[in-house]
């Protein structure tokens, strides 16, 4: 169980567990009126959105059933119970849906798997959540082009080292970078982790900043401090 300030994640059916990625995401994106969260996990990023977007309406897909039962409960429990819905489907599944019933999100976000060549796990749950074999990154965004209203923002965290295959996958479906940050575990550190929004309209430079999560002794940054402020007890 992981207990946030206005609600509390239970995650022991979830293979991905409450991280600092999700929580970076989830504090960091840009919001909407209609806003999407693609591979939901325990709904950490759906409820967080939706507390920081107070007139969002947020859903929240999941390709895993354990964990769509379960971000299901978590959401139930949460003061946002009214504003998000879970579906337990692949990305790829709900495009089609939304397709015919011409529903776009003003507002997408993703914490996606990404592991392609390492080793992976016995547990099948997991590989799901971890490793791009259902989801590489081509397809992401051609499913969230498909989805994504022509003014909105899509939002995304990825390892530092995963950059070029997203920048590749998103520059092939017309995407436009609007903000990249650069994220470091400590300020003597290369950057580990990347925030980045794209949209689908090229209309201003890229808003491109460096920030880091430690400082020196080890305590949150007042960068980290100051975004998860509203989250973390």
């Amino acid at each position: 169980m992981f207990q946030f300030k206005q609600f509390t994640i239970q995650q022991d059916r979830c293979a991905m567990k409450v991280g600092t990625d999700g929580v970076l995401l989830g504090a960091w994106a840009e919001g909407g009126s209609h806003i999407l969260d693609i591979g939901t996990g325990t709904g950490l990023i759906a409820c967080m959105m939706a507390q920081r977007f107070a007139e969002a309406q947020v859903e929240g897909i999941e390709i895993d059933s354990e964990a769509s039962e379960q971000a299901k409960e978590n959401v139930a429990h949460s003061p946002f119970c009214r504003r998000i819905s879970i579906t337990n489907l692949s990305v790829q599944d709900y495009t089609e849906v939304c397709r015919e019933k011409g529903i776009r999100f003003d507002s997408i976000v993703c914490n996606p798997p990404y592991f392609s060549r390492s080793l992976k796990t016995p547990l099948q749950q997991r590989n799901l959540a971890r490793h791009a074999d259902s989801l590489p990154a081509e397809t992401l965004f051609k499913c969230v082009k498909a989805l994504l209203e022509q003014n909105g923002v899509f939002s995304l965290i990825i390892p530092k080292d995963q950059e070029l295959l997203f920048m590749k996958a998103a520059i092939f479906n017309g995407f436009f970078t609007q903000r990249i940050c650069n994220i470091k575990t400590t300020p003597k550190k290369a950057p580990k982790r990347l925030l980045i929004s794209f949209t689908l309209t090229h209309n201003t430079p890229t808003d491109t900043c460096e920030e880091t999560l430690q400082d020196l002794a080890g305590e949150r940054s007042p960068w980290y401090a100051k975004i998860t402020n509203n989250f973390y007890l």
